[in-house]
């Protein structure tokens, strides 16, 4: 539609996911009319990001420096490691103020029609840390699409025969949620998942 370098901004932002074309053409029209200093920002935040982040060496969590804050938190627990598919994931755990423990980042989740099956996660160094013998309980903590319940059910296949505790975490209502909104399948998590009061 356009020539030259706007048309070229317009087809890399159109790459990145959740971004569509006209999502794409609206932030292009911002960069261009922001003020110079403000796209100075953000392209040396752009660079800044590509030569400083880098995953920890023990969890595979993004760090700038070869561990990540969590893995060189000493006041946490060795003995329960949280399995993640993506940062981003621990990140959201981070903001309950309830997890302790270590994590795990995988990498994504097994999904064989896009290709990526157990060897293209970061499950074999999963299995080396929970060699070790330190990890009592390991929490399956990937998302509650097919993807993720395919990826925790082969993990738990894996991990049983060592003696760890394997769990899951649990799935169902939302608080504030309304039953009659609720589909089948969330509902009938929250039924399996019920717990004494």
């Amino acid at each position: 539609m356009y020539e030259g370098a706007i048309q070229d901004l317009i087809d890399e932002l159109g790459r990145l996911p959740g971004v569509g074309p006209k999502s794409a053409q609206r932030i292009a029209f911002h960069v261009l009319s922001a003020d110079p200093a403000d796209v100075t920002r953000l392209a040396t935040a752009l660079r800044r990001v590509k030569e400083l982040v880098r995953f920890c060496t023990t969890c595979y969590n993004v760090a700038e420096s070869e561990q990540c804050r969590v893995c060189r938190d000493q006041r946490r627990t060795d003995e329960v490691l949280c399995v993640v598919e993506e940062p981003k994931d621990v990140v959201a755990i981070e903001r309950t103020g309830e997890f302790r423990g270590r994590y795990h980042v995988l990498g994504g989740a097994i999904n064989p029609l896009e290709g990526i099956g157990p060897d293209n996660l970061r499950i074999r160094e999963l299995l080396a840390r929970l060699g070790t013998g330190t990890v009592r309980e390991l929490i399956l903590a990937t998302d509650p699409n097919t993807e993720g319940e395919a990826t925790a059910t082969y993990l738990a296949l894996m991990v049983k025969p060592m003696g760890i505790a394997v769990t899951r975490l649990a799935s169902g209502l939302p608080v504030g949620g309304d039953l009659e909104y609720a589909d089948e399948i969330t509902l009938g998590r929250a039924f399996e998942g019920r717990r004494a009061v």
